[in-house]
């Protein structure tokens, strides 16, 4: 992360565009990690390296580019809904996610429903990710989908869900628009939701 940082300043410093940095070099770069992963070239310790790093690269190169004018692709709240304290798969696709332009807010771990409808009134929000590791956390991934359903009754914000005993089968069952097995699918997921494909 202190490298991505430092080369990242030191880009800025040899005034290479700042758009051009995201759009040609880090977007591309976590493409292709997420490439290695889904090939099992790549694992999870260095998708977590990856998207550090690319936090770091994005805390330098974040406010030139908002200087400039420059819009992000999505907005996306994400977090770990109530009952639940994981927050490495959480933490690993709303790094990713970032990677990929999109702004995102970050509620942590144990998030109540109500949390999540506030998020999404407080500002225009396009995605919603929630995680559950925990079996008995379930139940609450689906009152949270069922919160922001009666919060957004047009089905504007859409909602992904994830984690260890998430399955397409349950995300169905609740209603969620789409569920990401693992962080690099949430990504192509995003993009797909943004683009009108879900």
């Amino acid at each position: 992360m202190d490298l991505a940082r430092t080369l990242t300043e030191q880009a800025l410093a040899e005034d290479v565009d700042p758009l051009a940095l995201v759009d040609e070099q880090m977007v591309p770069a976590m493409d292709e990690m997420g490439r290695r992963f889904d090939c099992s070239e790549a694992f999870v310790p260095e998708l977590l390296l990856a998207a550090r790093a690319m936090k770091g690269a994005m805390e330098v190169v974040g406010p030139p580019l908002a200087e400039a004018g420059r819009e992000p692709v999505g907005r996306a709240v994400v977090g770990t809904v109530q009952g639940d304290l994981h927050d490495i798969g959480k933490n690993l696709v709303g790094s990713m996610l970032e990677g990929a332009g999109f702004e995102v807010r970050d509620l942590g771990v144990n998030v109540p429903p109500e949390q999540f409808v506030a998020a999404v009134k407080k500002e225009p929000v396009h995605i919603v990710g929630l995680s559950a590791l925990l079996t008995t956390t379930m139940m609450a991934m689906k009152a949270t989908v069922q919160a922001i359903r009666e919060a957004d009754p047009g089905g504007e914000v859409k909602v992904m869900v994830g984690g260890a005993p998430i399955t397409q089968k349950f995300a169905d069952q609740i209603g969620a628009d789409g569920y990401g097995v693992n962080a690099v699918e949430a990504v192509a997921l995003a993009r797909e939701v943004l683009a009108g494909g879900r």
